[in-house]
């Protein structure tokens, strides 16, 4: 006849496979863009290197950005959350790691006449223990294993972001360095042109008073001069809110740029790439942690289905225990005991599968934001590139109209002194010519800006260590 033991091994088989809830249905859907299909190609590209900013050869700008990467506050912020990701991948790695514990209790108490105490009970004792504890959980179904490296890949997503942080801070302290340089050459020119029309206004007044003026063209040369100094104020404002966005980006007070005066003429204009690289994925930190991030929504669904399986747990404990103090810590209240331990899922409302699903839309949602953010990627370089090339057509169209204006400027004064030609011709030339000096200023400050948005689009120099390679668990 079959023994009891014999006869519970198979029930208890049966038990344990009944009690697991069952997983079918329930899994990630979503699957990952390929960078072929945004148009990515395997081509070699010169990205920017990681102090890219010094390529503008601007020891100002190098101390800006130095500055701003030591003190900014919004990237203390991302600093913190690493710090956080971190702490996070050694609190779920000590899950995987046997616990010791040490446990000393003294209780006075009266024993039940109605327990197990026999002659003890009715009295009171004071029951004393000293014991060592220690557990351990075996993870045989890896639960805790996914989810350490859950943990690991949201740090590795903090890690990248803090990178993504800095690549924008530093983009940003430039285009504002950019702009600054901007206004100053603005100023420069206005402050040559009221030169140039208080000089006019005086030879206009000799020319009234020699009676070869009349006073319209007295008042219209004088009604010239108040407009560009008005102009000049408003610049003049503008530069001080650049130099005070500069002083917030670096994390200073205003006093810290009140004085920034950069030239756009020294700054010089970057190179462009031929092709979208598909090495992009891989030079954009934002599109990394989209990556990692994919990586630990995967390991938290593979967590989530191991929670469907018994957990196995291996304890001990050794020490002493007594009633009263005479044979405590004594030989013979010495206690021992080790054994297994385990806890099987039989109904939890649909809790677990609650679980697995959520999990499942986290990894759905990780991998959509994974491709919304490579699409925005490619994006951004293309709109970057299309940009700058047509800055660049349109600054050979405005050196070329602007030497044809300077030419007929020259020309038209001449005839002015001469007694040829009459003011308002003249000033309309003037006009011209401030309008496109200015046109000029701007479009190099725009171009300017458009080779900073590229670096940045293109990665700012950010090189990736050790990819995740999620894509084929995700399909």
């Amino acid at each position: 006849m079959p023994s009891r033991a014999t006869l519970a091994a198979p029930l208890l088989a049966a038990l344990l496979l009944a009690g697991c809830a069952s997983t079918e249905g329930i899994a990630p859907t979503a699957k990952m863009t390929q960078p072929q299909q945004l148009g990515l190609q395997p081509a070699q590209t010169a990205f920017p290197k990681a102090n890219w900013w010094t390529t503008f050869h601007d020891p100002e700008l190098d101390r800006l950005i130095a500055t701003a990467l030591a003190d900014n506050p919004s990237l203390q912020i991302a600093q913190a959350r690493l710090a956080q990701a971190r702490a996070q991948v050694q609190g779920a790695g000590s899950a995987l790691e046997p616990r010791l514990g040490a446990a000393v209790s003294s209780t006075r108490q009266q024993f039940s006449n109605s327990y197990i105490y026999g002659p003890f009970g009715g009295n009171w004792y004071t029951d004393n223990s000293a014991l060592l504890q220690g557990s351990w959980e075996l993870d045989f179904f890896g639960k805790n294993r996914q989810t350490l490296q859950a943990a690991i890949g949201e740090a590795h997503a903090a890690a990248a972001q803090e990178q993504a942080a800095r690549v924008l801070l530093s983009a940003n302290v430039a285009s504002a360095y950019v702009n600054l340089a901007r206004l100053v050459a603005v100023q420069d020119v206005l402050q040559q042109t009221l030169q140039q029309r208080e000089q006019m206004l005086a030879l206009v007044r000799d020319r009234v008073r020699a009676g070869l003026e009349t006073t319209v063209q007295e008042k219209q040369a004088l009604a010239e001069v108040p407009q560009i100094r008005l102009q000049l104020d408003q610049t003049a404002v503008q530069i001080t809110q650049a130099r005070n966005l500069l002083a917030a980006l670096t994390g200073q007070g205003p006093q810290a740029t009140a004085t920034l005066s950069p030239r756009l003429a020294s700054l010089p204009t970057l190179g462009l790439p031929d092709t979208l690289p598909a090495a992009l994925i891989g030079r954009r930190a934002d599109i990394v942690a989209a990556r990692w991030q994919v990586e630990a929504a995967l390991h938290g669904v593979k967590a989530a289905r191991a929670a469907f399986y018994p957990d196995i747990n291996l304890t001990a404990f050794a020490g002493f225990s007594a009633l009263g103090f005479s044979q405590w810590l004594t030989g013979n209240a010495q206690t021992l005991g080790v054994g297994p331990a385990l806890t099987l899922p039989i109904f939890e409302g649909g809790a677990l599968r609650a679980q697995l699903r959520g999990k499942s839309a986290l990894a759905d949602q990780a991998i959509a934001q994974y491709n919304a953010t490579l699409v925005d990627a490619v994006h951004e370089v293309a709109d970057a590139i299309a940009a700058r090339q047509s800055i660049s057509r349109q600054i050979a169209q405005q050196e070329q109209a602007l030497a044809a204006a300077q030419d007929a400027m020259r020309l038209v004064d001449q005839r002015y002194k001469a007694g040829l030609s009459n003011y308002l011709t003249v000033l309309t030339v003037q006009s011209a010519v401030l309008k496109l000096q200015q046109a000029g200023v701007d479009l190099k400050a725009q171009a300017l800006a458009d080779d900073v948005a590229l670096i940045r689009a293109l990665g700012g120099g950010y090189t990736a260590p050790n990819l995740p390679g999620p894509t084929a668990q995700a399909q």
